[in-house]
């Protein structure tokens, strides 16, 4: 997807009307426009110059977004996400007040000032407030050229009016009632609302920029056997670097030297840090907690972990969701209708013999009370915190719309190894049939082995303390298991059907087999000599914490689903411990796909995998989901990824999920129903009835605060907790 930088834009009509013209070139497949950040993403084989052209000729600016490659490349940067804007409109406010407060004396209070004198001072700083918010005429103004009003327009309108209306009086010097600190009191509290908008759209993007800090500047790199340290752009793969206690993993490398303590929340919101060794891998903005490593970088600049994350974060808040169409379709015509009720209402007040200027405010009041930047917020703020708080707590959605579907599932598909297991199989029972060490001897027969099952006795025998005799003519029987040389004995180990051609198996043996094999772990036989010394099962072990989400999806409504290639035996004994009703086991890869298919047809399927055999399946899911340790081809398929390595981040991102859409939708029915509301209230529909009139100077404090009112609304996400 291309990204661009678009100016100009100042409500949801505009951000309509770009996208508009963008999707109308030639080779555009599909444009969406963030009216939130200014971006804007487009699809196809059209050119820059193309899209760019489209958008000048509907009146506004683009650029392709070169910051972004830069921010990447260099995390730390957040100057993209700089707010600009609040520091220009508080300058605005400030002038706009100086000359707006005498304004309001002279106009309301008795100075003692002839008619004439008094109308000439008011023309003369009401004068000055509009200079000074010129920005509004221009941008307005510019809509109208381009047949694309804007929220500028409205206000430049109704500003515009009552000053005009206010001058054509004191030109004729008939000594009325006179408009001037309407019109600028309209403008200052526009350019208030404004502000306050401004700096809560700048809190949504926090999160972004807090992912921009974490990386250090600097790497210290050994180079001629000296260290040095450089710019975190000059760093290259495959350069040695090193990390002290204390600091931060510069790139994303393998530890070639050295243990430590490495503390990722940065990166996945985990809080106890991991121990990590020579051969483990290090992430960018990482911290080392304990003691000096050495490490070779294997992914730099855009390239790291932490610039991925990045990456997701910010094309998933320039995406659009789904539910964002309601308030485009509105956007698009919102302005112009206005305009159009502001004409009638202009034209029924002066039909039914109202004075000009009763006719003449309500009209203003239309203008400048309607509010179509409320409708244009009303998504992609909710959207941009909910992706914030995600990141934070190492959920990443990579698209607007995987954020909005994800609440909508109804069926979670689970891949049993890595997903509800560890995916690394380790010894749980050792059951000897005489007085020999049976781990001592499973480890001096295995320790040669490269096989999973093997390293998991390896592993156990490593952590007793114990040490492998020396062995002789080792042998792996492919299928079957291996065989050694002890001094003058041979020892066997492997499967039941192996072991059974080298010594007799006892029915307790058997019955152990059985009981094992129905718990869902893999027995391994070990005999000498033709004795049989012993059994010790091996299991791939549930995740502490697989039990606890199984309950909380439940909780939420959800049937889980275990699907898997693995043995149904093994299949149902995981699935019953971690409280899964459902198992559809012996599954291929491609008829996992298949699988997701016929369980679509159900309901919304979320499907959640870590290996490469998964990725057709988080294809074909409404919503993939990839655990953060798996496969880079998983996470590559998936829409979101949970960086934790923990499933009990699916019932949490279901609740996020259904927490933003939630949120979403309070917005746009605020939105709606401000208008809807106070748009009949401002044209005077109330008055025959209550009396009602409403003054356009609250109707301009009324139209700030509903922009404000939902961006602090969106701001209610921060408080999600997992």
């Amino acid at each position: 997807m291309k990204q661009f930088d678009v100016t100009g834009m100042m409500c949801a009509a505009c951000s309509a009307r770009v996208e508009k013209a963008v999707n109308e070139v030639p080779g555009v497949t599909s444009c969406s426009v963030n009216l939130l950040t200014n971006s804007m993403g487009v699809e196809g084989t059209a050119t820059d110059e193309q899209i760019i052209q489209a958008v000048t000729d509907a009146g506004y600016g683009a650029s392709p977004k070169q910051s972004e490659s830069k921010s990447l490349a260099s995390p730390a940067d957040d100057e993209p996400l700089k707010d600009r804007e609040t520091p220009v409109l508080v300058k605005r406010l400030i002038a706009s007040i100086i000359f707006l407060l005498p304004l309001m004396i002279i106009a309301m209070a008795s100075t003692g000032l002839s008619w004439e004198i008094s109308a000439f001072i008011q023309l003369g700083l009401a004068a000055f407030v509009l200079i000074i918010n010129r920005k509004f005429f221009i941008n307005g103004f510019k809509g109208f050229i381009h047949l694309a009003p804007n929220m500028d327009s409205l206000v430049a309108m109704g500003s515009g009016v009552s000053f005009i209306y206010s001058t054509w009086i004191v030109i004729s010097g008939d000594p009325q009632h006179l408009y001037f600190e309407s019109a600028a009191m309209i403008l200052t509290l526009i350019t208030v609302g404004k502000m306050l908008e401004a700096r809560s759209k700048g809190k949504t993007t926090n999160a972004l920029k807090g992912l921009m800090k974490l990386a250090p500047k600097t790497a210290v790199i050994i180079a001629e056997d000296k260290e040095k340290t450089v710019p975190i752009e000059q760093v290259r793969p495959d350069d040695i670097f090193v990390v002290r206690p204390g600091e931060n993993i510069p790139v994303d490398g393998i530890i070639i030297e050295g243990n430590a303590t490495i503390n990722e929340a940065a990166l996945t919101g985990e809080s106890i840090p991991i121990d990590k060794k020579e051969g483990d891998t290090v992430s960018a903005a990482t911290t080392n907690t304990s003691s000096f490593i050495k490490c070779r970088a294997t992914r730099v600049g855009q390239d790291t972990t932490l610039s991925q994350i990045i990456r997701m974060v910010s094309d998933a808040s320039a995406s659009k969701a789904p539910i964002a169409k309601i308030a485009d379709k509105v956007s698009g015509v919102f302005v112009p209708t206005v305009i159009a009720i502001s004409l009638v209402t202009l034209g029924i007040w002066l039909a039914v013999g109202a004075a000009a200027e009763t006719a003449i405010m309500h009209a203003v009041a239309v203008l400048v009370i309607s509010c179509p930047c409320a409708l244009g917020l009303a998504t992609p703020v909710a959207i941009m915190v909910g992706n914030g708080v995600g990141a934070r707590n190492g959920i990443l959605f990579k698209t607007a719309e995987s954020l909005e579907q994800a609440g909508k599932t109804t069926i979670a598909v689970l891949d049993k190894t890595g997903t509800i297991t560890t995916g690394t199989p380790a010894v749980t029972d050792i059951i000897p049939f005489d007085e020999s060490d049976l781990l001592s001897l499973a480890y001096s027969v295995e320790i040669k082995s490269e096989h999973p099952l093997a390293k998991a006795i390896i592993h156990a025998a490593e952590e007793k303390g114990l040490e492998a005799s020396p062995t002789s003519d080792f042998k792996i029987l492919a299928g079957n298991g291996v065989q050694a040389k002890l001094e003058q004995a041979t020892l066997y180990g492997g499967s039941l059907n192996f072991i059974k051609t080298k010594c007799t198996i006892t029915p307790q043996a058997q019955l152990k087999y059985d009981e094992l094999s129905a718990q869902g772990k893999t027995p391994l036989f070990f005999a000498k000599d033709g004795t049989l010394i012993g059994i010790i099962a091996v299991a791939d072990q549930l995740k502490a914490d697989s039990a606890q989400a199984v309950k909380e999806l439940e909780k939420l409504g959800i049937k889980t689903v275990m699907l898997t290639g693995d043995n149904e035996r093994t299949a149902k004994a995981i699935a019953a411990q971690a409280g899964i009703k459902q198992v559809i086991a012996g599954v291929l890869p491609d008829q996992k796909a298949q699988t997701i298919s016929r369980l679509k047809e159900q309901g919304k399927v979320c499907m959640v995998g870590d290996g490469i055999n998964d990725a057709p399946s988080l294809t074909i899911a409404d919503t993939g989901i990839a655990i953060g340790a798996g496969s880079d081809i998983a996470i590559d398929s998936a829409d979101i990824v949970l960086m934790k390595n923990s499933l009990l981040q699916l019932p949490a991102l279901i609740r996020l999920s259904r927490a933003t859409v939630r949120n979403i939708k309070q917005n746009l029915f605020w939105a709606f129903f401000y208008n809807v509301l106070c748009i009949p209230l401002a044209a005077g529909a109330f008055v025959p009835l209550l009396g009602w009139h409403l003054n356009p100077m609250f109707g301009a404090a009324a139209m700030s605060l509903s922009s404000f009112c939902v961006v602090m609304n969106a701001l209610r996400l921060n408080a999600f907790k997992n």
